[in-house]
């Protein structure tokens, strides 16, 4: 245990000891949905080969499994979506970057959407 000293602080060689390691990194988020534009219901088996093909090329992710509703309007018309994210963190920006430009694609002619949304943010890890 480090030394406390009087003011509450730690002593200055403990407190180098314990401070945390920081790691800097990307978070990608993608908000899968799961309805075709038509209304249908996208087969379950899409979602497992994504989350598959994710895994296999970053080692993990998170899927947020509540069903969450998007709207967005373009002219007059409202639209409405059912989505669940999933959450991927990523070290290497440049190669995340440009993998993700492409999934984005590939996903919006696969599961046949006219966009696909896939966001990117800093986090870090304590």
């Amino acid at each position: 245990m480090a030394p406390y000293k009087r003011d509450g602080g730690l002593d200055g060689c403990a407190s180098d000891q314990l401070r945390p390691n920081i790691s800097p990194m990307l978070a990608y988020e993608l908000y899968v949905p799961l309805h075709y534009n038509d209304g249908r219901r996208i087969d379950p088996e899409k979602l497992r080969a994504l989350k598959k093909r994710l895994v296999d090329q970053f080692g993990g992710l998170t899927h947020f499994r509540q069903e969450n509703e998007g709207l967005w309007k373009i002219g007059d018309h409202t639209f409405r979506d059912r989505v669940e994210i999933l959450r991927v963190l990523v070290n290497d920006e440049g190669a995340a970057r440009k993998y993700f430009t492409q999934l984005k694609a590939d996903l919006t002619r696969e599961w046949e959407q006219q966009d696909f949304l896939i966001v990117t943010r800093q986090v870090s890890a304590l």
